[in-house]
């Protein structure tokens, strides 16, 4: 024991500790931020520019590239950013509702079957989109869905991923008492869901709201099987589009104002919820 005291008394002093932390999360800071810098400083520049090398220096090429790309790519820009906004919010706001509700009834019922109901949900995250891809995009041609948003909206009610999230959050949040005391006071199963739980899991929905919409917001694989009306595509397809474009009309400057231009909406979601990503993230993984 007093060996054990000796060795961390010999340790590194807590003012050393906490600087070599900070400048550890500074570095890690600035290798996350380096690429958004670069994106915005390539966005600014002009076909010969970018060619010629990097520069730290801003050009003057902004605006002009964002027309270019409006006016000569030929390719639907803003109707892009709006189906992303369509899809992306109601997939995030489906996926994150039916996921909460999905674990709010195995944590607050109890009946048999429901740990192998657990288990199934859980084994279903091991499945990869592309292998169930062929007969996804069968199933909606038959239904008449193609180039239609529905394919790309409803599968999000079934998330495992925000169903296990959500479950481990309730686990240390949301105690039995406290549904008990709902019920006794007359409230209806849905009211309790609504008005106690959902008020409860604030911080694990606005982490897993977050994840969900960029998520949906960057899928390319699912909506590029399922869209091919121009009008109907979302950004990461149109991207891919500009990407592939003859190389005599290539301009990368154009390229990289349209990815400016399509995390900008991310960015947005981000600062409105990142104040709960904090508790969301270290209470939820608590067990209380």
């Amino acid at each position: 024991m007093r060996k054990t005291e000796q060795g961390l008394n010999k340790g590194l002093p807590i003012g050393v500790r906490r600087t070599i932390s900070y400048i550890v999360l500074a570095m890690m800071c600035v290798m996350c931020l380096v690429w958004f810098y670069i994106l915005i400083i390539n966005s600014t520049r002009s076909r010969g520019e970018l060619t010629a090398g990097f520069t730290p220096i801003p050009s003057t090429y902004l605006i002009k590239n964002f027309i270019n790309l409006r006016d000569t790519s030929g390719l639907p820009i803003v109707r892009g950013m709006i189906n992303s906004i369509v899809i992306a919010t109601l997939s995030a706001t489906l996926s994150v509702y039916f996921s909460t509700m999905t674990a709010y009834a195995i944590h607050a019922y109890r009946f048999k079957g429901r740990k192998l109901i657990f288990t199934f949900i859980l084994g279903i995250m091991t499945i990869p989109t592309q292998v169930t891809a062929l007969g996804f995009v069968q199933m909606i041609s038959n239904a008449g869905l193609m180039d239609s948003y529905l394919p790309l909206v409803l599968p999000s009610i079934a998330a495992p991923a925000v169903f296990f999230y959500m479950k481990q959050y309730m686990d240390s949040s949301l105690p039995h008492s406290l549904i008990e005391a709902a019920r006794i006071d007359g409230a209806s199963e849905f009211r309790t869901f609504n008005t106690i739980a959902l008020p409860l899991m604030k911080p694990a929905i606005a982490v897993q709201a977050i994840f969900s919409f960029v998520a949906s917001w960057n899928n390319y694989f699912v909506p590029a099987l399922v869209l091919h009306k121009d009008r109907m595509k979302t950004l990461p397809i149109l991207i891919a589009q500009l990407r592939s474009a003859d190389f005599l009309k290539f301009d990368m400057g154009q390229v990289y104002v349209m990815i400016l231009f399509s995390i900008a909406p991310v960015i947005v979601v981000y600062l409105i919820l990142s104040k709960h990503i904090i508790g969301g993230l270290t209470v939820g993984g608590v067990k209380g």
